[in-house]
């Protein structure tokens, strides 16, 4: 049975044992899911079926499963929770997955919650509450296993056996000096291959590190990119102050790509799995952008309005309207997606923006001269060559001016600290469809003397 069968079927068995209120039935049916089986499924739920299907679970498996949830079904779950049943779920929970409920809470809810964390989870928790929202000293974990460069290898494997419970991860161990300066970092592969009386500072390699106040997306990617299990966050003395795994750098990679594809499709990322998401919230995170197109495109009727007399006289001319406009949108959007992803993988940045402007004017350009011969050759054809001459020419002009707008859009975006992802698709359509026009309207008049 494939596993989109399986979860199926544990949904309608659990979701009927809620129903009959049959415990019995619920705890047998949890006990033969696995943990991301019980996530995907209770994921789905109503609010009130999920805290009831939650508190049936091993605090092992609930651990497991509170985690794997998007942080605004944890903050949501919480308030179906007792007290005494939110506080041991704290405390299973890292600081960092700490702190990022607590964010999704109201400020006297995370406020009295944090105060029911033990002192030495408290005092972990409020250093990663420290550094400001969006930065990675928010998302890194304090508790690690680190080691002096002086060390031998034997006492790293000690030290590393009497630590491993207490650590976030221990394939990365970051080499300090003894002012707690990072000068390098070691695998727990090499401190095994390594001979027992071998020092540190004679196998560590040049560590990557990432500055606290980085912001998050920034660091996740140089870690991607890097291709580490984990950098060692620092302050700005270079000392160590936590440490940024893969696993945290992927889930942020996830939901900003997930923010940018929502926003470059002209609505508003919805922060949590769609089938748990109310219609009204659907409904919600695409109004907004809705009213906005629809007000922007009052730009293209106002240009339809103003060349009136001339498609009265020539009303061929509206037959290519939706071709013409259409591939001058679809060519910016092209462009602007490029442009936005290079962007978020650091392959320009706005310094980079002239560049940027004659590599899509020249490839618009090209676009536009191959999509206008066609566009003249067929027109002609079918109709005339002045017509198609005028296809031909609006085509090269539109996809020329669509693609340079659109790679300079997401370029200003980030020169203006801006998401990229607003200033996209959703904009640049409403721009070039007005512009397009009078392009088209402007040629038509030329070429016809009408």
């Amino acid at each position: 049975m494939r596993i989109e069968e399986l979860r199926a079927s544990y949904e309608q068995s659990l979701q009927e044992a809620v129903d009959r209120n049959d415990v019995y039935a619920m705890t047998h049916t949890l006990d033969e899911m696995t943990v991301s089986d019980v996530t995907a499924v209770i994921e789905r739920m109503n609010p009130r079926d999920r805290a009831v299907v939650y508190r049936l679970l091993s605090k092992d498996r609930a651990a497991q499963v509170f985690d794997a949830l998007d942080a605004e079904l944890r903050g949501e779950l919480v308030n179906g929770l007792t007290d005494k049943e939110v506080t041991a779920v704290l405390d299973e929970l890292d600081p960092d997955d700490a702190v990022e409920l607590l964010d999704e809470l109201p400020a006297g809810v995370a406020s009295k919650m944090l105060r029911t964390l033990d002192r030495s989870q408290r005092e972990l928790t409020a250093i990663v509450l420290g550094y400001p929202r969006g930065s990675v000293g928010r998302r890194m974990s304090p508790q690690l296993i680190h080691v002096l460069e002086t060390a031998s290898a034997a006492e790293v494997m000690e030290h590393v056996r009497a630590r491993s419970k207490d650590s976030e991860t221990l394939y990365t161990i970051p080499v300090l000096t003894a002012d707690r300066i990072v000068t390098g970092v070691v695998s727990l592969r090499d401190v095994i291959e390594a001979a027992p009386d071998t020092l540190v500072r004679d196998f560590m390699v040049k560590p990557e590190m990432v500055h606290a106040r980085t912001p998050i997306e920034t660091a996740a990617r140089r870690c991607a990119e890097a291709k580490v299990l984990a950098m060692p966050v620092v302050d700005s003395e270079q000392r160590l102050v936590g440490i940024f795994t893969i696993d945290d750098a992927l889930t942020v990679l996830e939901d900003e790509e997930s923010e940018d594809l929502a926003r470059m499709s002209g609505s508003e990322p919805l922060r949590r799995p769609y089938m748990s998401t109310s219609i009204i919230t659907l409904m919600r995170s695409r109004i907004i952008w809705l009213l906005v197109l629809a007000i922007g495109a009052t730009l293209t009727v106002q240009v339809l309005e103003v060349f009136e007399a001339t498609l009265s006289q020539m009303l061929v001319l509206s037959v290519f309207v939706p071709l013409l406009i259409g591939t001058g949108g679809n060519t910016g959007n092209q462009a602007a997606t490029t442009v936005t992803r290079a962007l978020a993988l650091g392959d320009v940045s706005p310094r980079d923006s002239f560049k940027v402007i004659g590599r899509e004017f020249l490839v618009g350009l090209m676009l536009g001269l191959s999509l206008g011969t066609l566009g003249f050759l067929l027109t002609t054809a079918v109709y005339d060559f002045h017509i198609g001459l005028v296809i031909g020419l609006t085509l090269v002009c539109v996809c020329t001016m669509a693609a340079t707008v659109g790679g300079v859009m997401p370029m200003a975006a980030q020169a203006l600290r801006a998401d990229p992802a607003v200033f996209s698709n959703p904009f640049i359509t409403t721009f070039v469809d007005a512009s397009g026009l009078l392009i088209y309207f402007g040629i038509a008049k030329l070429v016809l003397e009408i």
